[in-house]
């Protein structure tokens, strides 16, 4: 088996995943331009490599391909290159199936999904922030033009060729002009997921209970900004930051899951629970 080279055996790297697809058989599942339950397929099946891999720091998602970023001391494999690439695209392609159903409840798996892999070494931190960095830009720029071109197909009545050639040369102004004047779609208003990808952490405290878990947990943010990256310390701290989820924020079925909670009431229950429990002086603070 191939080892990582030594002289980067402190470096950070990535596991690239991509999916390939090569045929039609899934442009008749998929809603176009963006399907929330295939994107939340990916995240599923990225949550359980997350979860079996603990060296794994970060995870980047959009559209059909998902990153997965290793500590740079991880002793993973021995570092061997090869191994770490094919156990970790094989969980992930065994999940996206295994969860096909969970997501896609009335529509059948027609044909096996098979995906691409690649790992990738990056000589310093900031290397690996433009790599991140450079994804999630690419995940705007191609959902800006997908949300047009679709627009242009299902509700302009153009053929594909048609709305392809009407967007050659066009820049996003252009585009978000477009959306706004024939479909009266504000871009800005679009689901962030779609904008944005979906960034995967672990550990956050228990929003019922308040005790800190190992969860997988989504977040939609800008990770180009330093803002993120100072906020989270991935990179730098030698123990994972604890996340707490904002009280007006759903909690995503992705967490509820893995907390074993059905139902926003579940939570609010559980926080009666402990709050009976408490010392009477307590409860009134």
């Amino acid at each position: 088996m191939q080892k990582l080279l030594k002289a980067c055996a402190q470096q950070l790297r990535a596991v690239h995943i991509t999916k390939i697809m090569a045929n039609s058989r899934f442009d008749t599942i998929f809603e176009k331009p963006n399907d929330p339950r295939a994107l939340w397929l990916m995240n599923k099946a990225a949550s359980i490599v997350m979860q079996e891999y603990k060296d794994i720091l970060i995870c980047y998602g959009q559209s059909g391909e998902y990153s997965f970023v290793l500590k740079k001391d991880t002793t993973l494999y021995n570092r061997r290159k090869c191994k770490i690439m094919t156990y970790v695209n094989s969980l992930f392609s065994s999940s996206y199936v295994y969860f096909w159903k969970m997501y896609f409840k009335d529509s059948k798996l027609k044909y096996p999904p098979c995906f691409d892999s690649r790992v990738v070494l990056y000589p310093s931190d900031e290397n690996l922030k433009d790599y991140l960095s450079w994804r999630q830009a690419d995940c705007h720029i191609n959902n800006l033009y997908n949300t047009t071109f679709w627009s242009l197909v299902l509700k302009g009545g153009l053929t594909p060729a048609e709305a392809e050639q009407k967007l050659c040369g066009t820049f996003s102004n252009d585009k978000n002009e477009i959306l706004f004047s024939e479909f009266n779609i504000n871009y800005n208003n679009e689901p962030v997921m779609y904008k944005k990808g979906t960034i995967l952490l672990k550990r956050i405290k228990h929003p019922a209970s308040d005790k800190i878990r190992q969860v997988i947990f989504p977040l939609h943010e800008d990770l180009i900004q330093d803002s993120f990256w100072q906020r989270h310390e991935l990179l730098v701290a030698k123990t994972y930051n604890v996340y707490e989820l904002p009280e007006d924020v759903a909690i995503p079925d992705l967490v509820m899951s893995q907390l074993h909670l059905s139902n926003k009431e579940d939570v609010d229950s559980s926080k009666d629970d402990k709050l009976s429990d408490m010392p009477e002086c307590e409860q009134k603070k």
